[in-house]
């Protein structure tokens, strides 16, 4: 007895914490309940290459996994659509045009040494490329009102081409996005701009110490290009001519926003996309359908729940009114543990949790025969109960087991929503094994010890029990 209000006084704390934890983190709602951004990023081929193949395709879905991941979005899904388009779903995403932006860049990052001679040619040929981006950023502003293609397209080549000029400025020294360990974003030691701030590993410190040591104190600058573009051209002081500036990191000025400069942090940690890309449709996925399916599926689940109580209590009496304690203490267990976890709800992940239900109702519903079995064989009701947990436990166990296997086959193999079927029935098995074997066992055994007058009348477990057997 004593055994049982121990485990009594730790079921109800095991439910006041996940009241608790209900209150404090509300479950997270998928891109089909809470909407969001969805983007289709077609996957173009390279210079040299006629067509995109899955390993491609499969290097450029890696990239912007990483660049999703950078996004801080729960539970994302990207995945490949198609020869050579990923769709990428970002749940809460209230500003798909900041997600294109980092997922369409190809964020190629670029440091190369100035060539030496090029002093002169270098200080025209960036006026020229200022010149050319306000020419273009005038034109985009003038094609809100008045659509000049023309004139937009002879300005973006003559950018591109200003662009190559400069590039052929410098001279490639083998140090890019790939020698990054991580990337950041913040305001200078003024406050008055935005930075981008990157943090080599081994490899590209020993480099970019090598680098700022060859033009430190001559007056030529390092190019720092994104995607071939030079956003920033420091000069290195002489103080460094001796050993280049050691420690393995820089930071990047270019006239960043503190969202141009967060976007460009999260495309270098992510790394360079291999191939370029071309967002082909980016739209917002509104609500509306997923709040008439969450109304569905919250009436739909509280039918079937109130249909099962009733079940239960008919057809097995007391057990059965224990039963229902015991789901709903399972009930509110398992969607602490969702929120705990992170999981993020989905239709499938609702149909997942429901579908767990099922699988707990069964439990309990094994548990009872055996009981009754037991008490026909004229068993005491402690005994009867004690054998019917013994001879369902082996039955429930095989059952719930497989189920598992199959839960991590399809989160192994599956992806996105499958994954999330598979993820809420996995945690809803294992949640249910507990309830039935500790909280409905718990609770039974405690009204029957505590009760005498319920050990005299065990027509509340089995009703149509032989007179013979009661007595």
């Amino acid at each position: 007895m004593q055994k049982q209000r121990s485990l009594i006084a730790l079921i109800l704390v095991l439910v006041v914490a996940a009241i608790v934890v209900l209150i404090q983190l509300p479950l997270a709602l998928g891109l089909d309940l809470k909407g969001g951004a969805q983007l289709t990023i077609q996957v173009q081929p390279a210079e040299g290459s006629a067509r995109i193949t899955p390993e491609n395709l499969n290097d450029v879905k890696r990239v912007l996994e990483n660049r999703v991941n950078g996004l801080g979005v729960a539970e994302p899904i990207v995945q490949t659509a198609g020869n050579d388009k990923i769709l990428v779903q970002l749940p809460g995403v209230s500003d798909p045009q900041q997600a294109e932006r980092v997922l369409g860049g190809t964020a190629k990052l670029e440091f190369r040494p100035q060539k030496p001679g090029t002093e002169a040619e270098f200080d025209v040929r960036r006026q020229e490329l200022a010149l050319a981006k306000a020419k273009l950023q005038v034109l985009l502003e003038d094609k809100k009102q008045q659509p000049d293609e023309a004139a937009l397209a002879e300005a973006k080549a003559q950018l591109q081409k200003t662009n190559e000029t400069i590039l052929n400025l410098f001279e490639p020294v083998d140090l890019t996005g790939k020698n990054l360990a991580n990337a950041g974003f913040g305001t200078t030691s003024g406050g008055d701009s935005w930075q981008v701030s990157v943090e080599f590993d081994p490899d590209g410190g020993q480099k970019f110490a090598d680098l700022t040591k060859s033009i430190a104190g001559t007056g030529r600058t390092i190019g720092i290009f994104l995607d071939d573009e030079l956003i920033s051209s420091p000069i290195v002081s002489a103080e460094y001519a001796a050993q280049g500036i050691a420690g393995g990191r820089a930071s990047i000025s270019g006239n960043f926003t503190s969202e141009t400069a967060r976007d460009l942090a999260v495309q270098l940690r992510g790394g360079a996309l291999p191939f370029p890309v071309a967002v082909v449709e980016n739209r917002t996925v509104g609500a509306t359908l997923g709040r008439d399916s969450i109304n569905r599926s919250i009436i739909a689940g509280l039918a079937g729940l109130v249909l099962v109580f009733v079940f239960m209590g008919v057809y097995y009496r007391l057990p059965g009114l224990i039963a229902n304690i015991a789901l709903a203490i399972y009930a509110l267990l398992t969607l602490a543990a969702y929120s705990l976890i992170g999981v993020t709800m989905t239709l499938p992940g609702i149909a997942g949790f429901i579908l767990s239900i099922g699988m707990a109702v069964d439990a309990n519903v094994l548990i009872f025969e055996r009981t009754r079995e037991e008490l026909r064989d004229g068993q005491k009701l402690y005994r009867a109960v004690e054998s019917g947990f013994y001879r369902a436990f082996s039955s429930i166990l095989d059952s719930n087991v497989t189920t598992l296997i199959a839960c991590a086959a399809l989160g192994y193999f599956g992806s996105g929503l499958v994954r999330g079927f598979a993820v809420t029935l996995f945690i809803g098995v294992l949640i249910s094994m507990f309830t039935a074997l500790t909280c409905s066992r718990t609770l039974l055994l405690l009204v029957v010890l505590g009760f005498p007058g319920v050990r005299q009348k065990p027509e509340l477990f089995c009703p149509n029990l032989p007179a013979s057997v009661r007595s």
